[in-house]
């Protein structure tokens, strides 16, 4: 396989990730269980977008932890700056631009969304070892991609 180019290599989308869970997955990045390839915050943080939307009801997962447990934290909550792989920003950005966030409800943030997703797969699996069979995944789906891209 031809190695990316640097376009490929950079597409990605910054975003705000919350305090706490930040914190678990920094954890995971240090964990003795992310090696071979050792993924890094874009790869982690796709692989929990992605892990949430692989269920039928992935927005109105979102947006109900957003309304029963984001929305009673401290909004002035410290963020760490990260990173995120484009195809998830998507799969975000389609959720933050929906009815279900617009008026008459709250309007949530794309930080909001993303420490949402983060959260969830915390909940489901705190080992993380699903994220980084996701981290996997993902990184094959857009290494073939590249490919499908390069011989077109």
């Amino acid at each position: 396989m031809s190695p990316l180019s640097e376009d490929d290599s950079h597409d990605t989308i910054e975003t705000r990730l919350w305090l706490d869970e930040h914190v678990w997955l920094y954890k995971l990045l240090r964990s003795e269980n992310n090696v071979s390839p050792t993924f890094r915050f874009p790869d982690l943080i796709a692989a929990c977008v992605s892990l949430v939307f692989t269920h039928e009801d992935a927005p109105l997962r979102i947006f109900r932890f957003l309304g029963t447990q984001l929305v009673l934290r401290a909004p002035q909550t410290p963020r760490r700056r990260e990173s995120m792989w484009r195809q998830q920003y998507e799969l975000l950005l389609e959720i933050q631009r929906s009815p279900a966030n617009r008026h008459p409800n709250p309007k949530f943030q794309l930080d909001q969304l993303t420490t949402t997703c983060v959260a969830l797969c915390r909940e489901q699996d705190e080992s993380g070892i699903s994220i980084l069979q996701q981290a996997r995944r993902n990184m094959a789906e857009r290494a073939q991609n590249v490919k499908q891209i390069q011989s077109a």
